[in-house]
């Protein structure tokens, strides 16, 4: 697809993202646990909670504003920054420093030292005071249900998601600040993630890792989850890459490359892939597979893949077009995603419009532009 054809598609589905409003926060207390196994928690929709949703929707909001080369949304940050701070920010954890990648990208333009103030803070409190699992792993923490201000420590867990959450965030602080002890521990988590979640048999990420139980749960290879590491990563190298041992730079991108193969292979006609990539009774699920796009364009972009992975994302990019509704809702988003333990669990996640839906087929479609 060419530029004039993708780019009202792109302002339609960022018009949508800045306008998904908020949700009804109190129905959170009265969530069931059924309807929280299925991903119906209230503070996930909408565009203005502080949590990861939101937070992967704001870096697309950032992303689009950088390929513009422009300040053309800082007063839709600022907005969304003062509205948290004067409600109260939640809980720190995991899925809670995931505003923080949009904003450390943005200080410069924000222009308030109370930003840049905030951001170290959280840096020192990821590498000081979140909990860490055994060989170091960055525990993903999580809010906790109906209580914002409360934690759930999923003890001893190793989860795909904390590398796009957490790990991205903490490179740019360290490159940015010329901490070299935040460099070297964002890239040991990519490491410990890659060590404990890549399987070598599929080449493909498994969602988790339990040090308690010893496994990876249930052994499922979800798309979203595997789609954090494809988009992620580039992310991660994009900052990291000059200052990289060659061995660690040369080993995260034959994992990368590994794992787009079997993702290659495993591509739906429709360009998409199923939320269960192993699974083609599973629904196609966009958000993931936008993220899997994103990757491999910017991975075609700058070398790492070949020529060959064209028709592959261009096939990908045409799925996600057809899943963009009139009003600029991208369709087919599964909700939020607890670790599960059979392909059921994510088979039935609810299907809702997301503001990482929005966010991530907005990245993937900026990706496409020429």
């Amino acid at each position: 697809m060419n530029n004039e054809q993708l780019l009202p598609i792109i302002h339609r589905v960022m018009d949508k993202l800045m306008n998904l409003g908020g949700a009804d926060y109190d129905s959170d207390k009265a969530s069931s646990l059924d309807q929280t196994n299925q991903g119906i928690i209230a503070r996930d929709f909408g565009i203005e909670e502080w949590d990861w949703p939101q937070g992967v929707g704001l870096y697309g909001l950032y992303k689009l504003q950088n390929f513009y080369g422009d300040n053309r949304y800082i007063d839709f940050f600022e907005s969304w920054i003062q509205n948290n701070l004067k409600k109260g920010l939640p809980s720190r954890n995991v899925n809670t420093t995931t505003p923080y990648l949009a904003i450390v990208n943005l200080l410069d333009a924000l222009k308030k030292p109370e930003y840049e103030k905030m951001c170290l803070h959280h840096a020192e409190w990821l590498m000081n005071e979140l909990p860490k699992t055994q060989d170091h792993g960055f525990q993903h923490v999580t809010t906790a249900i109906g209580d914002r201000n409360g934690i759930k420590l999923n003890e001893g867990e190793l989860w795909a998601d904390t590398l796009f959450m957490t790990v991205l965030f903490l490179n740019k602080m360290g490159h940015l600040y010329n901490r070299k002890d935040w460099i070297e521990e964002a890239t040991r988590q990519v490491l410990v993630h890659i060590k404990y979640l890549y399987d070598k048999h599929t080449r493909l990420f498994f969602h988790g890792w339990s040090f308690i139980e010893n496994s990876n749960f249930g052994g499922i290879f979800w798309c979203r989850g595997n789609s954090w590491f494809t988009y992620g990563i580039l992310e991660f190298l994009d900052v990291a890459k000059d200052t990289l041992d060659p061995g660690v730079y040369n080993y995260i991108v034959d994992t990368f490359k590994a794992q787009v193969n079997a993702l290659k292979n495993l591509q739906a006609p429709s360009g998409l892939w199923h939320t269960v990539l192993t699974d083609p009774t599973s629904y196609e699920e966009v958000s993931g597979s936008s993220a899997i796009t994103a990757g491999i364009l910017e991975a075609i972009k700058i070398g790492i893949l070949d020529s060959s992975y064209e028709e592959c994302a261009a096939k990908a990019i045409e799925g996600i077009c057809a899943n963009v509704d009139a009003d600029g809702t991208v369709l087919n988003v599964s909700a939020g995603t607890g670790m599960g333990y059979d392909a059921d669990h994510y088979k039935n996640i609810v299907i809702r419009p997301m503001a990482y839906g929005q966010s991530l087929a907005l990245i993937a479609l900026c990706g496409a532009l020429k």
